[in-house]
Parts: C-alpha cells; structure tokens; sequence
C-alpha cells in the first residue's frame, strides 16, 4: 500500500469537499470532537498535517458518555495520549447520559447527543473557537438516509447529514462542520492502515438489535455490492433536494 498516495488521495478529497462547501478558513480556530474511533483519528491527523500551511488553531475535545464502565475511561485515557503526541490542548468532559436521559424523559440517543453538543459548544466557546468539526463520513450519510426512509420521513429526511449547520447564531456565531463527509469508511481503513494510527473501537455499534447497526453491517453492504456508486448517488441527491427545498 502506497502510503503517500492513500494520504494525499484523502486529504485531497477533503479538501476539496472543504473548499466547495466553505468549510473552513486559513487562520481558523476549531474544536475537533474525537472519540477515539477510525473516523476521529483520521480527522485528527488530516487537520494536523494541514494546520501549518493553513494556519490553523486546533484543540481536542472528548465526551465520555459515561455508558461503557471502563471502556469509555480507556478511550478517554487513548484520547489523551493522542492529543500528548499531536502537541494539542485536549479537553476530557464527562456527561452522565442515563441521568440525563431519566430527567429529560428521552431516549439514551437523543440524550446523548444533546450532552455532546452542549459541552462541545461550551468547550469551543471557551477557547474562542470559530468551528467544532466531527468526523462523520459518507457511509454515515448513506445510513442516515436509508434509517429515515424505512423510519418514514417528510423530504428533508432525505437531505442526510448536512455538511454545515449553526450550533450558536449570534454575536457568538458558532458552526459545525463535517469534512470527513466526502470519504467512505473503507477510504478511512486504508488511511489508518496506510499511516499505522491506532484507534478505538466501540463494539456496541455491533450491535444489530439497534436498526442503524442493522443497517451498517447488514443491508448497506448488500446496497453496495449491487450499486458500489450508492454512497455519491445518495450525496447527490441529497444535494439536489437541498437546492429545491431552498427555492
């Protein structure tokens, strides 16, 4: 495996998703959120090797959820390390999401991401932080589609995982972004494999009694095996229906 151009073939695409969608600026401040997994780490290292040449400011922030007993003080402790060895201020946060959930009468899910949020706002607020970026990629926005569309869903179901959305409006204007949206998580794999990063590895997302998992590692492979382009026809339309529903 060719390491140089499995790094340049994602960063380029990156890019260029980035540029298209104006994501980020030369001189930006961003909060990267990482978990621990493939798709934050690969983030992580593609903002790294870009911060020098676009003269980024970066800090690390991790959420323990507070769902997996050790496992989730062990991808806390991997985080940790990870933000030693890139040389970045790293910020380990705990959310006690069953707690919250119980309170709030929602489900662990919604709770959880509610909790995410918040603290990631609060953490980049705090360090005057222009953007939170997260790593999800296009498998995800396939599988958030398909998950609505067996859910039952009005159009903008179908729009997917948007590439940029507000998390504050205001004087303190705060967005997210995703770049990892123009890669597959097979281009992430290889990435990982090609530059020798370690990562995490939730098992709870094996899990196919939950329908995105189902979705993940049982219909979504049997899609891509009929029709390999799924992942681009499915960011297509969604940009697409975007451009109507704007009209």
């Amino acid at each position: 495996m060719n390491k140089r151009a499995v790094t340049m073939g994602l960063w380029n695409k990156v890019l260029a998703h980035a540029r298209a969608r104006k994501l980020f600026a030369d001189g930006d401040t961003i909060l990267l959120a990482v978990s621990g997994g493939p798709d934050s780490v690969v983030m992580l290292d593609f903002f790294a090797g870009q911060a020098r040449s676009h003269r980024l400011k970066l800090y690390i922030c991790h959420i323990n959820h507070k769902l997996r007993g050790k496992l989730a003080d062990a991808d806390a402790a991997f985080v940790k390390k990870l933000g030693a060895e890139y040389g970045l201020e790293t910020f380990i946060l705990k959310a006690d999401v069953k707690a919250l959930a119980k309170k709030s009468g929602t489900g662990i899910e919604h709770a959880a991401r509610n909790a995410r949020y918040r603290l990631l706002s609060e953490t980049a607020l705090k360090k005057k932080c222009r953007l939170v970026a997260t790593a999800h990629h296009s498998d995800d926005h396939a599988e958030t589609i398909i998950l609505n569309l067996l859910r039952g869903t009005e159009p903008k179901g179908l729009l997917g995982i948007p590439a940029k959305r507000e998390l504050i409006r205001g004087k303190k204007k705060l967005e997210l972004i995703r770049p990892m949206l123009a890669v597959s998580r097979l281009e992430i794999e290889a990435y990982l494999k090609a530059n020798g990063l370690p990562s995490r590895k939730d098992h709870t997302n094996d899990d196919e009694y939950y329908t995105r998992n189902w979705i993940r590692k049982t219909l979504l492979p049997l899609m891509l095996k009929k029709q390999p382009r799924l992942r681009e026809h499915l960011g297509e339309l969604s940009q697409k229906l975007s451009a109507v529903l704007r009209s």
